[in-house]
């Protein structure tokens, strides 16, 4: 059963990466309006053609990025080692709660960011709580 709660969660962010790199990828100014409203994303989009070319590189590669980090969680899914397992949860803990903790003092102290950090917070808090609640299932499932 571990490793079917395993397989459903990689398969779920997995899932969330390719699908959000794929709309940074390719719907960039719309996600930015959706995300942050008007106004804010003109401000994030640049003021001249030079680092209005410079952000969308960037976009596209953070877009292209979070593809394959999708690409790599479903791959990872199918793999059996349980204990693999376990190193790889506690990777993925470590990795949201400290995009959590960038969120936190340095996303929030920007003017343009500042309404939307604790959404993005709450995000990465839930996905890191996924993998808590799997180490834990496994845990409990080790232990009884």
């Amino acid at each position: 059963m571990e490793s079917s709660g395993f397989f459903v969660i990689c398969l779920l962010h997995s899932l969330i990466a390719i699908c959000c790199g794929s709309l940074i990828m390719f719907y960039l100014d719309e996600i930015s309006v959706f995300g942050h409203g008007i106004e804010t994303a003109r401000k994030l989009s640049g003021s001249t053609p030079h680092d209005q070319l410079l952000i969308q590189t960037s976009h596209s590669f953070v877009g292209f990025l979070l593809c394959g980090i999708g690409f790599i969680y479903f791959m990872v899914a199918f793999v059996k080692d349980r204990e693999f397992h376990g190193f790889f949860a506690k990777g993925c803990v470590v990795l949201h709660l400290s995009m959590a903790v960038w969120r936190v003092y340095f996303e929030r102290r920007l003017e343009d960011l500042a309404r939307d950090w604790p959404k993005q917070l709450v995000g990465d808090t839930m996905l890191a709580s996924s993998w808590v609640m799997f180490l834990v299932y496994s845990w409990r499932e080790k232990y009884d």
